[in-house]
């Protein structure tokens, strides 16, 4: 009787499936050393034929040392080792790298700028066998874009527009590593920082007191000139205003004295000696309106004394002398025989105005 029988040898009992498989390895070797190494043989291939893959990984089969397939999240089955062996990869963490790096802009500054770049793995196959070290890759193949496109721009544009410098810098990256089969894609790519060596510091900081002094002018100038601009402006519009009233008053002035003479014409065609004898006395009233004068009538001679302020208006009264004030005036220049009498006038007259 077996000895997993009840009443068999011992009292051990174990029932089952397990008992049974027991049962039947003695059959195959004959002795009770070879039914336990039956068994861990079996329970090794079982368990090395067995592979869970977690969900941010990725399974990298290689059959006799080559590559067979890649394994996906979850539970999958392979052949035993040496024949199948599986590596796995992280295929979700994103990893991250820093570093900071001198560079010579164009305009021959030295700057050193900081690099931060975050990358992970897009294909496990590549990123095994594709490069030697596909991190050791990405990180001189990204000190080397970075160079490659800082050291295309001026120190200003790396110190205020780094953003546009980090795009650009990315997809070269990303170009760079997918031609050196590195199996890497880069998820972001950053400059944070850039400053000047500290041998320089100073100067640059003079550079950047400079540069902040000029934008403050250019405020202020552009504020000016918001102020005054509409100012002037306005003023212009005003003085062409002004300006196009006197054309239409000069040229309305124009076309009324043009017309006034075409009529004037038709007069002095009708009776010349009537529209001669008007102009004439027209004329020599506007200009006795526009001097002084002195008036005499009464057969005694009056001296005109202008006044000391020669700008005075026109219309004010000139100071006149009372014939016994003007007495000896006369006499002297009655008894001056230098002073020619003037023929046709009276005597005791120097000018009349009727």
């Amino acid at each position: 009787m077996a000895w997993n029988r009840p009443g068999g040898g011992g009292g051990r009992s174990t029932g089952g499936g397990f008992g049974r498989l027991l049962d039947k390895l003695p059959d195959l070797g004959g002795g009770s050393p070879l039914r336990w190494i039956g068994l861990a043989l079996a329970l090794w291939l079982v368990f090395n034929c067995f592979v869970l893959i977690a969900e941010q990984q990725r399974g990298v089969v290689l059959r006799f040392g080559q590559f067979n397939r890649v394994m996906q999240p979850g539970p999958s089955l392979k052949l035993p080792w040496p024949i199948e062996r599986v590596i796995k990869v992280n295929a979700t963490q994103i990893k991250n790298y820093e570093d900071r790096v001198p560079v010579l802009t164009s305009d021959e500054n030295i700057v050193e700028v900081a690099v931060n770049v975050q990358y992970r793995v897009a294909d496990p196959k590549l990123y095994l066998f594709g490069t030697r070290d596909g991190d050791e890759v990405l990180k001189q193949a990204a000190l080397s874009t970075v160079r490659e496109q800082v050291g295309r721009s001026t120190l200003d544009t790396v110190l205020g527009a780094r953003e546009q410098l980090a795009v650009s810098a990315r997809d070269r990256l990303q170009k760079s590593l997918e031609a050196y089969r590195t199996g890497l894609v880069v998820t972001e790519l950053n400059l944070p920082d850039a400053r000047p060596p500290q041998q320089v510091k100073p100067a640059f900081d003079d550079v950047n007191s400079a540069q902040q002094d000029k934008e403050r002018l250019i405020s202020e100038a552009r504020a000016y000139a918001a102020k005054v601009v509409p100012e002037a402006r306005g003023q212009a519009a005003r003085v062409r205003t002004v300006a196009e009233g006197y054309k239409t008053a000069e040229i309305a002035r124009a076309t009324g004295d043009a017309e006034r003479f075409t009529l004037l014409v038709q007069q002095y065609k009708g009776a010349p000696d009537v529209t001669r004898k008007r102009l004439w006395l027209e004329t020599v009233q506007d200009v006795l309106a526009r001097n002084r004068k002195v008036v005499g009538g009464d057969g005694r001679q009056l001296i005109y004394v202008p006044l000391a302020n020669a700008a005075a208006p026109a219309t004010s009264t000139a100071p006149v002398l009372t014939p016994e004030q003007l007495s000896p005036l006369v006499q002297a220049s009655s008894d001056d025989p230098a002073r020619p009498a003037r023929s046709g006038r009276p005597a005791g007259r120097e000018e009349v105005v009727r």
